[in-house]
């Protein structure tokens, strides 16, 4: 497999390169970039790779064109693999005004193949390539050029390895018939809008202090007015004002600049200039809408007296399943899902669908109900059915 360390510079170049995976079943893809000083991430390196060779591709060169790049991960026909791909798709997304497709991601994949919840890339490199990644590098001044040979190295090691990792799980799950476990997650990933970040929805990122209706309009219109603000000047968020900043305004919404002034984090220019005019305006027009059109955070509803060691038996249940089918706690349910499922047999969470309520769902109705019991046989749980 040839993995050239040279960086590809010209759109010729990138032209050629691509063109010859346009007809390849794969493609491996990663990034390396940098979004200390930036609001959007800055593409420093793009590496690729086919079943027979890898390139990384220096998006920083001049007069490159990334079109014939943005072709490829369009084409349908050929699957783009990623290991943890939402910040990468993030960036796509972004530069193509598309997510690319189809989709494949190793670590959703790895979590149904019995590797855990959210595997490293490291440690699937390890397992199924034999390979040691070098970490060196990682944490590298990647804007900077020219490249190091360790630096390139580093980069395609992201993708070469990546295919074995692939290929071994695309078997496992072609093997146990569960190729349509990674259905739902691979959904999510493709549609835009999970990449998306209204304004106006900003400020559910925060942990609000109060769910009280004026503190969380408050703190709605200060959040959407900074992530406008960062977006558009191109610099971090807390580099406009700090998230405990934001609720402290939230808390004790300011009418005038010296209101602005007294408060922690913020200085006298930015009460008296531009920047807190605007905020001071976007507070205001906030409060003299309709408060209907306030935000309300949705209270979990009350769980029911007496049912905390009902919800310890289905943790219990959940772990027996997921060893036992060698799947990852975290994909099939959540605490907060054991929690409705305990109060409600029609609650509306994923385990109770598809493939995850084969798994567990269906026997955790009949636990609750009282047609099976967990016993103990010498270090291991089992279920026992119980006669009616």
């Amino acid at each position: 497999m040839n993995a050239d360390p040279t960086p590809i510079t010209t759109t010729d170049a990138l032209s050629r390169f691509c063109e010859s995976l346009a007809a390849v079943p794969y493609v491996t893809v990663d990034t390396e970039f940098m979004r200390e000083t930036t609001y959007w991430p800055k593409v420093c390196l793009i590496q690729i790779a086919g079943p027979d060779e890898a390139r990384v591709i220096d998006p920083l060169a001049d007069g490159l064109s990334m079109e014939p790049l943005f072709t490829l991960l369009r084409n349908r026909s050929v699957l783009k693999v990623f290991h943890a791909a939402r910040q990468d798709l993030e960036i796509f997304t972004k530069l193509m005004g598309e997510v690319p497709a189809p989709l494949f991601d190793t670590q959703v994949a790895a979590m149904v193949c019995g590797f855990g919840d959210q595997v490293s890339y490291e440690q699937l490199a390890a397992k199924l390539a034999g390979a040691q990644i070098d970490k060196s590098s990682r944490f590298t001044d990647w804007a900077r050029r020219p490249l190091s040979e360790k630096q390139v190295t580093y980069a395609l090691s992201d993708v070469t390895h990546l295919r074995k990792a692939y290929e071994k799980l695309a078997a496992r799950l072609e093997k146990s018939g569960r190729a349509h476990w990674l259905d739902a997650e691979m959904a999510i990933l493709a549609d835009p809008a999970t990449y998306e970040l209204p304004p106006e929805n900003a400020w559910k990122r925060l942990k609000p202090r109060t769910t009280k209706p004026e503190y969380l309009a408050v703190l709605q219109a200060a959040a959407a007015w900074r992530e406008v603000e960062a977006r558009n000047r191109d610099i971090p968020r807390q580099r406009i004002i700090r998230d405990e900043t934001l609720m402290e305004i939230a808390a004790h919404p300011p009418k005038a600049a010296e209101d602005l002034e007294r408060m922690r984090g913020l200085s006298k220019g930015f009460a008296e200039g531009k920047m807190g005019a605007g905020l001071l305006a976007a507070i205001a027009a906030k409060l003299a809408g309709p408060k209907d059109g306030w935000p309300v955070v949705e209270r979990e509803p009350e769980l029911p007296r007496g049912i905390g060691p009902l919800v310890e038996l289905l943790k219990v249940l959940l772990k027996m399943k997921c060893d036992e089918h060698d799947v990852a706690q975290k994909l099939v349910a959540s605490s907060a899902d054991l929690d409705r499922i305990a109060a409600d047999d029609k609650a509306e969470v994923p385990a109770m669908e598809g493939w995850r309520r084969e798994l567990f769902g269906n026997d955790a109705l009949r636990l609750k109900h009282g047609e099976l019991a967990l016993a103990a046989n010498g270090s291991k749980i089992k279920l026992v059915e119980l006669k009616a």
